[in-house]
């Protein structure tokens, strides 16, 4: 079929067939019938989908009267992953085309090549609104967990040692929820949310940006390491990808944009694997480590693997290996305080030294930060 239809008749197959179908049908990709439409749009055309942007048609049932016209018809759609990981991309390709990298920060000396820092982030939830007249707890909304997350990690850096290499991990659900709509992305569970999610974006990577820039004044070398959370599946992915092309004149900064839920890395004689801690149990995590990263286990004797997920501080210790879970900064939502789950706030910052495994941890809380 070729792609040279006239607008009426493009118009029709946009309303029937929807954005994909629609491609298929011309034999173009999406993207093309995404730029057509909104040129059309521009010109005064309204679309009328019966087909929503993102969904596919999986069949229609049509009522007919006794004179055989049509008098009702359901049209049944199902989400596009093809076309919503199309839209993905496009966005991480937007981001790209308007991130300009950052410049070289000067390299602090006499740090301690023996030595690593890790921080650990867990569960910050940007973009969360608690009430704290409602829960009980503290209030916090996107200011509030901008300045929070930016003390604390000031002061955590501040009182770690000197160490040659650093690694910030944010283990999860960093932003609060994936998209315009407030919900959960998998079971759509409506969320207390503060600002637009533009603006919950923005102060994100600000806030990310603070701690990488604080990091290479006191350590030589940065790892960076963003895991895929339930609540942001998809901001993961863009994240890491801006951070790539922010920081790809910075050689001290590394990231690894694996689109997996599982990371791992070493030092010396320690093993740190990082996964936010909603696809597989506490429990079960050694072994899917030591498979997936066999020769990185092998070659190791200090093995801790660091999560998030249940807000709170969780160690579950097995033969040769250290499952953490990590508390969190954000107080409870309604949710939480409604279901009776409650926690103690703190990040932690992590010292490990290349052969003797963790030396020190410094722990800091909101009330410190006051």
């Amino acid at each position: 079929m070729t792609s040279r239809v006239d607008d009426i008749e493009f118009v029709k197959l946009c309303q029937e067939l929807g954005t994909r179908g629609t491609a298929e049908h011309l034999g173009i990709t999406a993207r093309s019938v995404r730029s057509r439409k909104q040129r059309l749009r521009e010109k005064g055309i309204a679309f009328n989908d019966k087909i929503p942007e993102g969904h596919q048609l999986k069949g229609k049932s049509t009522l007919y009267d006794a004179d055989g016209e049509v008098k009702l018809e359901w049209v049944k759609t199902g989400i596009d992953r093809d076309e919503r990981e199309l839209i993905q991309q496009e966005v991480i390709e937007a981001l790209k085309d308007q991130i300009k990298p950052t410049d070289p920060i000067t390299s602090p000396t006499n740090t301690s090549k023996n030595l690593i820092t890790l921080y650990p982030v867990g569960d910050h939830h940007f973009g969360m609104l608690a009430w704290g007249e409602e829960t009980g707890e503290a209030d916090y909304d996107l200011t509030i967990a901008e300045d929070l997350l930016l003390k604390a990690t000031k002061h955590l850096i501040e009182s770690s040692p000197d160490s040659d290499q650093a690694a910030l991990l944010l283990l999860g659900d960093f932003l609060h929820y994936d998209s315009f709509q407030p919900v959960t992305p998998a079971h759509k569970n409506l969320l207390d949310a503060d600002g637009r999610f533009p603006k919950m974006v923005r102060t994100a990577i600000r806030a990310i940006r603070f701690q990488i820039e604080e990091m290479l004044k006191k350590h030589k070398n940065i790892k960076l390491i963003i895991e895929i959370g339930n609540h942001d599946p998809v901001a993961t992915i863009w994240l890491m990808e801006a951070f790539n092309m922010f920081y790809e004149n910075e050689p001290r900064v590394s990231l690894d944009t694996t689109p997996r839920p599982f990371h791992c890395f070493t030092f010396g004689a320690n093993f740190i694997g990082t996964h936010h801690g909603d696809k597989v149990k506490m429990t079960a995590l050694p072994l899917v480590f030591a498979s997936d990263y066999a020769t990185e286990w092998g070659e190791t004797v200090y093995r801790t693997i660091h999560t998030g997920h249940i807000h709170h501080d969780n160690v579950k210790e097995s033969p040769g290996v250290i499952v953490e879970s990590h508390g969190i900064l954000a107080p409870g939502d309604a949710y939480s305080a409604t279901h009776g789950y409650r926690s103690r706030r703190s990040m932690k910052a992590i010292v490990l030294h290349k052969q003797h495994g963790e030396v020190s941890r410094i722990t800091v809380n909101p009330d410190m930060l006051q």
